[in-house]
């Protein structure tokens, strides 16, 4: 979901993010340091320009920030880190990428698919500096496009829910009705289908088009959690940002339910703790390997350009195991993943 990194954040994360506006109409959470003891001495200057909820939410930018503090530690160097606000314009996405590559940072990373625009403009402008983008395929010559096969990691998913559902009713809570949720969608579904056609999935998103709220209103994710609970689904997958936590914590309040978490290995999430027992799995959606990778190519002198795709064979995309819930079906999820992995099952992007 962009993204989406721990796509969850706390209430009061997102908050206190929102409350920390600059000049260009964005939040600003800056993480500037001096150059680590580590690496090679000298560094790297990485600008992150986070999606709505931004470092903190739990979910889809937090696994961002894994790979750039990696990469900082690793390398030495500072990081930069700008986040959106749900009333963002394309003037102020674009500004925030300017005001970074006009202070030297390189690699700049565009953590999400709302940057494609703002990102194709202003790479033209500094041919010298090297972009990165997650989740959208920029065509630049110094452009990374990162990209997963959401939709194959969700196919698992669907596939643990169904096994695990004792209602043969489950439900797919998606951020914002866009194609890149849809993916999300259209696999969790399929893999549900597969298992046992006769399970009934309800789907819900949170906000429409150009309105990302969707990925950072932990209520309206609660909400539509508790409608699909109240309705006789007692699983639910929520690729909605920092929405996901709020939903996490209705099913936590059902006795039997199951939450699937997103882009984070949600059980693992200090702030989610308190719930954990109730997060059947997590699609782990690996942006932090995406992102270091990008920021090691760039410190090694090779800049990584054109589409670069994490897939379920690469380890780009998979179920967590925290927690051991679903152990019991674990031969069952391999079996699913093999078949995708050698082409016999083919997964859609579409519902």
């Amino acid at each position: 979901m962009r993204r989406v990194a721990k796509l969850s954040a706390a209430c009061a994360a997102t908050a206190v993010l929102a409350l920390t506006a600059t000049a260009c109409g964005s939040t600003s959470s800056d993480n500037e340091s001096s150059k680590s003891p580590s690496g090679d001495g000298k560094g790297v200057k990485i600008g992150l320009a986070f999606d709505v909820g931004g470092r903190g939410d739990r979910s889809f930018n937090d696994s961002a920030a894994r790979g750039a503090d990696k990469a900082k530690k690793e390398f030495g160097g500072e990081i930069k880190e700008l986040t959106a606000k749900t009333s963002d314009t394309e003037a102020d996405r674009e500004q925030r990428l300017s005001d970074m590559a006009e202070a030297g940072y390189s690699p700049i990373i565009g953590v999400g698919y709302a940057y494609a625009a703002s990102m194709t403009k202003v790479a033209a402008k500094y041919p010298k500096t090297s972009f990165g983008i997650v989740d959208s395929v920029v065509d630049a010559k110094n452009v990374d496009s990162i990209t997963f096969t959401e939709e194959q990691g969700s196919y698992l998913a669907g596939v643990a829910a169904a096994l695990k559902t004792k209602k043969d009713h489950v439900g797919f809570i998606g951020g914002v009705d866009v194609p890149l949720i849809k993916k999300f969608e259209a696999g969790y579904v399929q893999g549900v289908k597969d298992t046992n056609s006769k399970i009934k999935v309800d789907t819900q998103y949170l906000s429409h088009g150009s309105d990302t709220s969707g990925f950072a209103s932990p209520d309206k994710g609660k909400e539509a959690a508790q409608g699909m609970l109240d309705n006789g689904a007692d699983v639910v997958y929520s690729a909605a940002g920092s929405s996901g936590n709020g939903a996490i914590e209705a099913v936590n309040g059902v006795k039997g339910a199951w939450a699937i978490g997103v882009d984070s290995d949600q059980y693992s999430i200090p702030g989610l703790a308190k719930y954990k027992n109730s997060i059947l799995t997590s699609m782990v959606k690996n942006v932090d390997l995406g992102v270091y990778d990008f920021v090691k190519s760039v410190h090694d002198g090779k800049p990584l350009t054109g589409t670069n795709t994490y897939s379920l064979s690469k380890d780009g995309v998979s179920l967590s195991t925290s927690g051991g819930f679903i152990d019991d079906i674990q031969a069952k999820l391999d079996a699913a993943k093999k078949k995708i992995v050698d082409g016999s099952v083919k997964v859609k992007t579409t519902p």
